[in-house]
């Protein structure tokens, strides 16, 4: 049987130069992305001794490696394999097997029915024996998150008997045929990893083990119509299957406590098809079963007219002495809606904006499902059975930690300032700290602009302050407000910000044991400030960083951590702004010794990951022509090991280099980029040469590149690969400039590498998307120098856009004006002449580049007409210019079989005008709708 798939006339047109030149470099073809390899699920036993990570092909199928750390020879390769991970004991690896990519492909040509497809396979890996068990029709799986050797493995349903031949039917033809019974259970097995013990349930809807794996509850799914829905508990010690409750329609939210004293859920005898069923909060002990109600609608102080919350996530303290739980109000009139007498066609549907709105409307309808879902935090105290209603309609956002081990959290709200955010997204917020005990609120701050967090053992609620550019902490026995940073020498807010809104901070590193100190960064270094002292603050590295323009901060190698040891290591990731060279230094908690170089070299290193109980380490090592491979270590970093080999394929592949570029800006102003090179780049050549940008990029010297389908962007490898120069400017913005900005940045720094003397400056090109096709469409009024263009979902009239809504996410436009990345700093009345002068749409005239938008018709970022009006302009000028429009496709594209599309017609555009080669038939005779799906005219016209 032929398949016909995207790509596969490509690959016949390159397998004939393959063969010819199988001892020759060749160039990257479309063809090359669906192999292309990336690692993910990267993970070390606690004990460090196995070490596994997950492959995966951009499109077919991928495979799981798992191996000894101290011999990554002895290694064994799982087809298929995903989602995995490793068993607590440290013994095996669990994980799921998917069907060939390619069968499922031929299936579905075939129309075969979803109940016929193959299904998943369960994959359990002793590692120690080097064994390997498959489960089939493995629906899903859990193991127990900290201790225990069990796994809970659920099943597709059992299919159905294929049709009996005509004797077989003959014989039964006096038999009744049992119907069988409907459900959306299917069967459970609870078993120990090694299969020395094993348990099967029936009907299983849902399931779940404690923490440590002393239990698992399972929930049996209704049969028929019949109400036996019912929830179970399982010892894991003893076998034993207890009955917890049955006869209801469903058993939501069921949660273990952490020590598994307490086993709570939510259940309710409403239909299933009730629009508004109503919950009750059950407790259930799990040394004895006892079960009791602990909240319904009925409870006393929970919110006024509400009800118990399904989306509300349950939650115990650490204690196990407390129980969060969600509330939803249910005081609204829906008589309209549930009137039986109304017609649907009779039915008003209509959206009000009213000019008092918090939010205005499309942000509502955005928003809706989650505001529909949205709980009030209530808690019921499990000593007292007393409940207290924590959130309220004032005081919405109630803040829990991850973990619960103190009698306070944090309460916040932004209603008061709300009805400024379609224009203002920094506005403030009350902050206020909430008593557990009682719902007590004590106002913290009004109208700030920070995001807080409660310091590790509860003294100090702390946070960055954007209007004071300082970081600050509440003192919350004094409850009195404590300046961290504001004396210190050093500033702490961004300090390359070049937009006008607040700058942002550098982060933390978070507390010290005890609460005995902050650590906080500056752009380069890390200081430790005691907070009942803050002006003997102490530069932990010495101001290393700042004088060698490398930039510091805490590793972190437990990601359980609530506070920091000082008694412990300080590693450091370190990063050099100018070189771009990258590694890790080991530092002090006292302050006393400078940071002592570990490795430093032209590598990105990042995903450092330790094993919880022992010294072993591995991490990612690239460059832009070594891929991401994961290396193995310790702590000192010497001896690293590369244990994996991606993209072998690579080696035979023309590739290039990266290389840092020093320029100056028209103003004068040192900035940096970065220009690509083919392989074997010759000087004495002159090389077509594409220009990209977007901000600032040029720190990313050491990022590897994958070849992919372009989501909106040119490829780089691929231009790279195919004989061009790709050179790729950093940007510096001055407020209300952003195209002569642009313009001031980019343009030198083209004609400093044009300067060099092997680009071939007749044949140039630009390409952008978004911001980046805002500004590849203000260049090319303003100079000729650019052969091509492209322009991706461009913002070319600044006056149209600035009253629009960003569609994804329903909000205004406004912000994005004046204060974010179009850096207009202002209203269109309070500046008409920069949001005019600003918008190349105003100068379209002027253009003399042959231009290749795209812009997708579900964009829900830049509006869609902004590439019409471009597209417009340019014909009515007579002006070469092309419009992609991809169908229900948003901002970037996200289906692949699109982006395959895009990269084919990003190479050929840019190839006719820049390379000279003839033009595709949709560029020449273009592509009238009556051919729309019928061909897509990649053939190059003669």
């Amino acid at each position: 049987m032929k398949i016909k798939r995207f790509g596969v006339l490509l690959i016949v047109l390159f397998l004939g130069s393959q063969i010819v030149f199988a001892q020759q470099k060749r160039p990257l073809t479309h063809a090359d992305y669906d192999g292309w390899e990336r690692l993910s699920s990267e993970k070390i036993t606690k004990n460090g001794l196995w070490v596994g990570y997950q492959v995966s092909p951009q499109d077919g199928d991928g495979r799981i490696e798992i191996f000894s750390f101290k011999d990554p020879n002895k290694r064994q390769v799982i087809s298929r394999g995903t989602s995995f991970d490793f068993s607590a004991d440290n013994a095996f690896a669990i994980g799921k097997i998917v069907p060939e990519k390619d069968s499922v492909y031929v299936l579905k040509l075939k129309k075969t029915k979803k109940d016929d497809m193959p299904s998943d396979s369960l994959f359990i890996f002793n590692m120690a024996e080097n064994s390997l068990e498959k489960l089939p029709r493995v629906k899903s799986f859990a193991i127990p998150e900290k201790a225990g050797i069990w796994v809970a493995i659920n099943f597709e349903k059992e299919k159905k008997e294929k049709a009996k031949d005509d004797k077989e039917a003959e014989a039964d033809s006096t038999a009744k045929a049992e119907k069988p019974k409907k459900t959306d259970g299917t069967k459970l097995t609870v078993r120990k990893l090694d299969s020395s013990v094993s348990y099967d349930f029936e009907r299983v809807k849902s399931y779940g083990f404690s923490k440590s794996g002393e239990f698992l509850y399972y929930v049996l799914a209704e049969e028929d119509t019949l109400d036996n829905a019912a929830i179970y508990l399982l010892n894991l010690a003893n076998g034993e299957s207890k009955l917890i409750s049955e006869g209801m329609t469903s058993y939501l939210d069921v949660t273990f406590s952490p020590e598994a004293q307490y086993l709570a859920y939510l259940t309710t005898d409403d239909s299933t098809k009730a629009k508004k069923p109503y919950y009750s909060l059950f407790l259930a002990e799990t040394a004895n079963g006892d079960l009791k109600e602990v909240a319904t609608n009925d409870s006393d102080n929970i919110l006024e007219s509400g009800r118990i919350s399904e989306n509300g996530n349950l939650k115990f303290s650490e204690d196990e002495e407390r129980l969060f739980f969600g509330v939803s109000p249910d005081y609204m009139d829906y008589s309209y809606e549930s009137d039986t007498t109304i017609l649907d066609d009779e039915r008003v549907s209509l959206d009000i904006w009213g000019w008092q709105d918090s939010e205005i409307q499309p942000m509502q309808l955005k928003n809706k499902g989650r505001d529909e879902k949205f709980s009030y935090l209530a808690i019921i105290d499990l000593t007292t059975d007393k409940i207290t209603q924590l959130a309220d309609v004032d005081v919405k956002n109630v803040i829990l930690e991850s973990k619960v081990e103190r009698d306070f959290g944090l309460a916040w709200t932004d209603e008061p300032y709300r009805i400024n955010y379609s224009w203002n997204i920094q506005t403030g917020r009350d902050l206020y700290l909430v008593d557990f005990t009682d719902g007590t609120k004590t106002l913290i701050e009004k109208n700030t602009s920070g995001f807080p967090s409660i310091s590790p053992e509860g003294n100090y609620i702390y946070w960055y302050d954007g209007r004071d550019s300082s970081w600050v902490a509440y003192d919350v026995a004094k409850k009195a407000k404590i300046n961290l940073t504001k004396e210190l020498s050093e500033v702490f807010y961004e300090e390359l910000h070049d937009s006008p809104s607040l700058p942002g901070s550098y982060g933390s590193a978070g507390w010290l044991a005890g609460d005995e100190a902050f650590l906080v960064y500056d752009r380069f270094d890390i200081w430790k400030i005691d907070p009942r002292n803050p002006s003997g603050a102490m530069n932990l590295t010495q101001g290393v960083g700042r004088k060698s323009n490398v930039v510091f901060r805490r590793q972190d190698l437990d990601r359980e951590e609530r506070s920091i040891d000082p008694k412990g290591q300080l590693l450091l990731t370190a990063f050099n702004e100018k070189t771009k060279d990258s590694g890790y230094f080991r530092g002090s908690f006292d302050g006393k010794s400078a940071p002592k170089q570990l490795i430093m070299s032209a590598n990105r290193y990042y995903g450092l990951t330790k094993a919880k109980e022992s010294t072993e380490v591995f991490l990612t090592k690239t460059t832009y022509k070594d891929n991401p491979d994961m290396y193995l270590g310790d702590l000192t970093f010497k001896n690293l090991e590369k244990v994996s080999n991606l993209n072998p394929q690579q080696v035979n592949v023309n590739w290039g280099s990266v290389e840092l570029v020093d320029y100056l800006t028209n103003d004068g102003e040192p900035l940096q980029g970065l220009l690509f090179k083919p392989e074997n780049f010759d000087a004495s050549k002159k090389y077509p040469m594409m220009v990209y940008f977007y901000e600032r990029n040029s720190d990313g010297l050491h990022s590897y590149r994958a070849p992919a389908p372009s989501a909106s962007t040119i490829n780089i490898p691929y231009f790279v690969s195919n004989g061009y120069l790709v050179f790729v400017p950093d940007i510096k913005y001055q407020l209300g400039l952003p195209g002569p900005s642009a313009y001031n940045c980019i343009i030198p720094g083209v004609q400093s590498i044009v300067a060099r003397g092997f680009v071939d400056s007749d044949n140039m090109a630009v390409q952008g998307q978004s911001w980046g096709g805002y500004q590849v469409a203000y260049l090319i009024t303003q100079t000729d120098m650019f052969k091509a263009a492209g322009a991706g979902a461009p913002v070319v009239n600044m006056t149209s856009a600035y009253g629009g809504i960003r569609w994804g996410t329903g909000m205004s436009r406004m912000f994005q004006y004046e204060q974010t990345q179009s850096r207009i700093g202002g209203t269109l009345w309070e500046k008409p002449v920069y949001y005019i002068e600003n918008s190349p749409l105003f100068f379209m005239d002027r253009v003399k580049t042959p231009v290749l938008i795209m812009h997708n018709d579900e964009d829900g970022s830049v509006p869609w007409y902004q590439g019409i009006e471009m597209f417009m302009a340019l014909k009515r000028l007579n002006q070469p210019a092309w419009l992609l429009q991809y169908n229900g496709e948003d901002h970037n594209l996200v289906q692949r079989k699109n982006r395959k599309d895009l990269s084919m017609r990003l190479s050929q555009f840019f190839d006719h005008y820049l390379k000279g080669e003839p033009a595709p038939l949709w560029m020449s005779d273009g592509l009238p709708a009556v051919q729309k799906g019928k061909t897509l005219k990649y053939e190059l016209s003669q």
